[in-house]
């Protein structure tokens, strides 16, 4: 199974593409998708919307994986890391890409074994387990590649956790 994982933001939309091997997971790609923060939002959400057509179109994975939004305070993060998914919900959705969602302690859990671990732990964790030679950088990229890691380690009851098919 080939998975693209999506960290996403506005100014700042990390991904993460991850096949299952026999000898375990291979991290493909990693990186940022960046947005310039002097230019309006409509144009900033258009480049993004076209930059994850691309890398869909570019990796052709089976399922694209985005982080399940969940914000406490701070309401214009959640506008924007909202806007940024539903932009990365849309994309999938016209390129006939699968799509799951999973929160960050979901990932966390799934990939550390702790829900509450932190960044650090979920970098090293990431690292190890796609026999990375040091820890993926920037953090939103290794978060990509988490969620990813998340998704293949839970494809046999991944199928409930479609929300596109």
């Amino acid at each position: 199974m080939f998975v693209l994982g999506i960290d996403p933001g506005l100014s700042r939309c990390g991904y993460g593409c991850v096949s299952r091997t026999a000898a375990g997971y291979r991290a493909v790609a990693a990186g940022v998708l960046t947005t310039p923060p002097t230019e309006a939002i409509p144009a900033r959400l258009a480049r993004l919307r076209q930059d994850l057509g691309q890398l869909i179109d570019e990796l052709r994975p089976e399922v694209m994986v985005i982080e399940r939004i969940f914000f406490r305070s701070n309401a214009r993060t959640a506008m924007a890391v909202g806007q940024a998914s539903g932009v990365a919900l849309l994309t999938a959705f016209e390129r006939g890409c699968q799509v799951a969602e999973y929160t960050a302690a979901e990932v966390k859990l799934a990939v550390t074994g702790y829900g509450s671990a932190s960044k650090e732990q979920v970098q090293a964790m990431v690292a190890r387990l796609a026999k990375l030679d040091e820890i993926p950088r920037p953090p939103d990229a290794a978060d990509a590649l988490a969620l990813a890691i998340c998704h293949l380690g839970a494809a046999p009851w991944a199928q409930s956790r479609a929300v596109i098919a």
